[in-house]
């Protein structure tokens, strides 16, 4: 099976400029580039309707998070991490699991085998 070759940003930037400048056609651009047409033909629509947002002047930056939101978030981490280890706790006195405490994982809190 072969893998999907992934391109960047700025590639994909590059080859649709070239394809708006019409300088080339498509079919040369792709042997060129060794790529298919269509994938030119959907990079150059994709650029031409993402062309306005250039021009509006609004940062596509990520939100800020503010310190009160990050302390909240701390709080509810810290109260779960306190109920898992109470229901981890509690499991290990029910009967049939043989007492047997079982590992977890800190990260993605699941059962470690």
């Amino acid at each position: 099976m072969t893998k999907r070759k992934r391109y960047s940003a700025e590639f994909k930037a590059k080859v649709a400029l070239e394809a708006i400048r019409e300088e080339l056609t498509t079919a040369e651009l792709a042997k060129k580039y060794d790529i298919q047409p269509t994938m030119i033909s959907g990079w150059k629509r994709t650029a031409i309707e993402n062309m306005a947002q250039a021009f509006t002047g609004q940062a596509t930056a990520e939100p800020t998070i503010s310190a009160a939101e990050v302390g909240k978030l701390h709080v509810k981490i810290g109260q779960l991490v306190v109920e898992r280890d109470f229901l981890l706790e509690a499991s290990s006195l029910i009967p049939g699991t043989g007492g047997k405490k079982r590992l977890w994982c800190n990260l993605c809190f699941v059962p470690v085998t």
